[in-house]
Order: structure tokens, then C-alpha cells, then sequence
């Protein structure tokens, strides 16, 4: 796989990003239709997770296979392609995490969804007229993006993937140090209340997937955009 991707700048519409989704591509829909997405111009890029937890898994296929949908490589990506090539893995916590649609499934169907798994890249930067945003499922190991950049292109760090897909510091110190080299970047694994930011990090995994919600953000503004009341309250862009 290649473990960053560049992606070009959208002149036709709108970029959104979305936090983890698990399963449930349906109640996505929903929130899309709500702000008018338009699949002919728009672009909806994904921080990761696509996959347990959710009724419909299965459906991360067909979003997988639009051109106007982009994601990175999650941490529960990362436990399919450990289950069926035989890495460490917890098999009980796969199990209780909602792994069990992978799990149980013929081996010649995991392989068709490992294959597509392993083809997403572990951070990805698109292009904006405000400026390059970034994009992975959980943290950074570097505060600047050039030196993740060319960790992902030129070595294969286990300790890099590791934060990459993993880590859950930054929410837990509280560090607002600022990621230089991107306007923004986009993570999700954490779940929060409500989008949150620090420094120039946004965590955007808002429990749409459970009990809360999923925010959309505009690439462009950094705005929330998502279709519900409590977010129309929401922080301006970052600096």
C-alpha cells in the first residue's frame, strides 16, 4: 500500500471531512442529505473506522469504490488485515470491539475486504484554497507534517503506525501544541461530547456511530457543518 496520499484541491465543490464511522453508513447518509451533499462535485473524506461496531459494515465496499470518497486507514482496518494475515492480535477484544462480521465471515470474503483495506494510505493532505489539511485516524509521533510525511513515504516504522492508528495522547494530556506544515489536521478514534480542537488538531469523532452524532467540517472554512442544533454553536476556524 502507500501509506500517504496527496490529493489535489476540489474547484468543482465542497470537501468535508467525517470521524469514525463503524458501521453505519445508513445514519451517514442521513447526515449528508441533510446538508445538501452533492456526490457530483462534493468530496467526503474519512479519518478512518470505517468498519465494527455497526449493522453495516459490509457497505464499506460500495463507499470505498466512489470516486468522491477518500478515506485513511483506522486502527479497526488495521485489526481485519492482523485477523486474516495472522498478526498479534487479541481475538477476544476483536470480538467484543465488533469484529465478529469479520471474523465469521469465509476466509475468500475477508480477503476481498483486507485487499481493499490495505490499499488505504495511513495519512493523506489535500490541497485547499485556505491552505493543506491533513488527515489520520488518530495522532502524529512529529509536530511537523513534512517529517510524517516522509516517515509514511520512506520508512515503515512500526512505532510511527503505531501513534498513527493508535494513540490516544494528545486528547489525554490536553496537548495543544500546534502540527506545523497544515492549516489543520483531522483525526477521529477518540470519541468527544463535541468536535474539539487543539492547537491546530481537530477530533471530529463525535459517537455518530453510537449514542451521538457525526460532525461534518468544511476542509475550506474548518466550519462544522453538520445538521444539528448544538453544533450550529460551534468554534470558528483555527488560525
Amino acid at each position: 500500500m502507500s501509506r500517504f496520499r496527496r490529493v489535489a484541491a476540489n474547484s468543482a465543490g465542497r470537501d468535508l471531512a467525517v470521524g469514525d464511522i463503524h458501521g453505519h453508513f445508513p445514519r451517514l447518509e442521513q447526515c449528508l442529505q441533510a446538508v445538501g451533499f452533492d456526490t457530483k462535485v462534493d468530496r467526503l473524506f474519512s479519518v478512518g473506522d470505517l468498519v465494527d461496531r455497526g449493522p453495516n459494515s459490509e457497505a464499506c465496499l460500495w463507499w470505498l469504490s466512489q470516486p468522491w470518497f477518500h478515506a485513511v486507514q483506522g486502527n479497526h482496518e488495521a485489526l481485519a488485515i492482523s485477523y486474516l494475515h495472522g498478526g498479534r492480535l487479541d481475538l477476544d477484544m476483536y470480538r467484543a470491539a465488533g469484529g465478529g462480521w469479520f471474523m465469521d465471515m469465509p476466509t475468500e470474503q475477508q480477503a476481498v475486504f483486507v485487499e481493499r483495506f490495505m490499499q488505504l494510505p495511513l495519512a493523506m493532505e489535500v490541497q485547499t484554497e485556505s491552505g493543506l489539511i491533513g488527515l489520520l485516524h488518530a495522532d502524529t509521533p512529529f509536530n511537523q507534517w513534512q517529517a510524517l510525511r516522509d516517515s509514511l513515504l520512506f520508512d515503515d516504522d512500526p512505532t510511527v503506525r503505531q501513534v498513527c492508528q493508535w494513540s490516544r495522547q494528545r486528547l489525554k494530556d490536553g496537548n495543544d501544541e500546534v502540527v506545523q506544515g497544515v492549516r489543520a489536521l483531522l483525526v477521529g478514534h477518540t470519541p468527544v461530547l463535541q468536535a474539539k480542537q487543539l492547537g491546530n488538531v481537530w477530533h471530529l469523532d463525535t459517537g455518530g456511530w453510537a449514542t451521538g452524532h457525526f460532525s461534518l467540517m468544511d476542509l475550506a472554512s474548518l466550519q462544522l457543518i453538520s445538521a444539528t442544533a448544538d453544533e450550529s454553536k460551534s468554534p470558528g476556524p483555527a488560525g
